[in-house]
């Protein structure tokens, strides 16, 4: 049975692939498992698998190709079989899509869409425009759609928090089954985004790439959606810093590697959710899920942006072991080698600019968790010691941004309150 390869969709955020290079050639006979193709997501560059056997008949989309989620990249035909009529001659690039889900595409035939490669899939066919009652049209996205149909929510009551106004999935989560058809009379319509000044002489205009256009709709949805709040603290690092020299003097002896600051702190803001495990915690319309495991994402610069690999189940583990994890996380993710479930599921993200000489900043907070830490550098300045004498102090500023409809602000200060206890008493943190 002939059967269509699809760019699969490889992580939550995913609307497009780029087809980096095909590892089997046309013609090639191709068995269940085999490596067919190298796709390049927002966050990594993975190795496709074949989940069928047969004949790889054609390449649809040619390397260095960018396609939407969903759509045919190859046709792979069992033995003597032709090609069906169906089968396009020419794959064109695939433009971006202002439209994409915002979700996982469903399963088909009771598989996870991401595992469905082969399976042929019907295109998504264009829903007709919706009107309000005041004759503008509104803009939503096909999975936005579907989940208003399924949820009974009339469309032309919500507010869209998309590019342009556009309402997405997040908008209607948020909305309430059987709202009347009205829409408000103050209502206001989405503001237009304003243009950037046209390149002059000189001037370069950058595409963005995927991971860029991701980091720039997750981050508008959540400082628009999000009703953030900010709480800051300066804790002092002396006790930590000295313990670290000597965790590290230890290690050396032992031909082991150095436990860094950042390694410190991470343990520190784990231990600190397990203490007050409200924080730990996702806002889901009509309820609040607090999740068992401290899974913590941990931002890494890379070339094109910014990803956030998880280390799961992190209050289960060592100082040392969260080390190895990180330092392995973060390489990988530099080198776009990250699998999916390792950068999926965080429940809690940390932000280190110190590196950077950043002294205290604010993060956005990374959705669907309900807050994020900054943490910037250690600094040496005067303080007020014992007896009211002035000593030099090393001081380390950390951040708290939090989703006020799940954290309190009262929840937050507790939170900073058991964080402080554990930077400022590390050997806790050992124990």
């Amino acid at each position: 049975m002939a059967n269509y390869i699809v760019m699969p969709k490889l992580s939550d955020t995913m609307t497009e692939g780029t087809l980096v290079k095909w590892r089997k050639k046309e013609g090639d006979k191709v068995e269940v498992g085999d490596v067919i193709a190298e796709i390049e997501t927002d966050k990594a560059t993975m190795e496709m698998e074949a989940f069928d056997d047969g004949i790889l008949n054609k390449h649809l989309i040619q390397e260095g190709t960018k396609v939407l989620v969903g759509n045919r990249i190859g046709l792979i035909l069992g033995k003597g079989e032709s090609a069906p009529v169906d089968a396009p001659a020419v794959a064109a690039a695939a433009p971006v899509d202002k439209e994409a889900p915002e979700k996982p595409a469903s399963a088909v035939n009771g598989a996870p869409a991401a595992q469905q490669a082969a399976a042929p899939r019907p295109s998504t066919p264009a829903a007709a425009p919706v009107q309000r009652n005041d004759g503008e049209r509104i803009r939503i996205s096909p999975f936005a759609r579907k989940l208003a149909q399924e949820k009974g929510i009339d469309i032309s009551t919500v507010t869209g928090t998309g590019p342009g106004g556009r309402i997405i999935a997040a908008d209607i989560e948020s909305a309430k089954p059987g709202a009347v058809s009205a829409a408000p009379a103050a209502a206001k319509p989405a503001a237009a985004p304003v243009a950037a000044t046209p390149a002059g002489a000189g001037d370069q205009r950058l595409p963005l790439s995927g991971m860029r256009r991701v980091i720039a709709e997750r981050l508008l949805t959540s400082k628009t959606t999000i009703p953030h709040f900010y709480l800051n603290i300066e804790v002092d690092a002396g006790p930590l810093m000295k313990l670290r020299a000597e965790v590290n003097a230890a290690s050396e002896a032992a031909g082991g590697t150095k436990i860094t600051v950042n390694d410190f702190v991470l343990k520190a803001v784990i231990a600190a959710a397990v203490k007050v495990p409200a924080v730990n915690a996702s806002f889901d319309g009509d309820a609040i899920i607090q999740y068992a495991n401290v899974n913590l994402c941990v931002a890494v610069a890379v070339e094109d942006g910014l990803v956030t690999p998880v280390v799961r189940e992190a209050q289960k583990k060592s100082l040392r072991e969260i080390s190895e994890s990180v330092k392995d996380l973060a390489g990988r993710a530099r080198s776009k080698k990250l699998k999916p479930e390792e950068y999926q599921g965080g429940t809690i993200t940390v932000s280190n600019l110190g590196s950077y000489g950043i002294e205290s900043f604010s993060a956005i907070i990374n959705p669907p968790q309900a807050m994020i830490v900054s943490v910037g550098a250690i600094v040496k300045k005067p303080v007020v010691g014992p007896n009211d004498q002035i000593i030099a102090g090393q001081r380390l500023g950390i951040g708290l941004s939090a989703d006020h409809r799940v954290v309190d602000g009262a929840v937050g200060a507790q939170y900073l309150a058991e964080l402080r206890k554990f930077i400022e008493s590390p050997t806790l943190m050992l124990l």
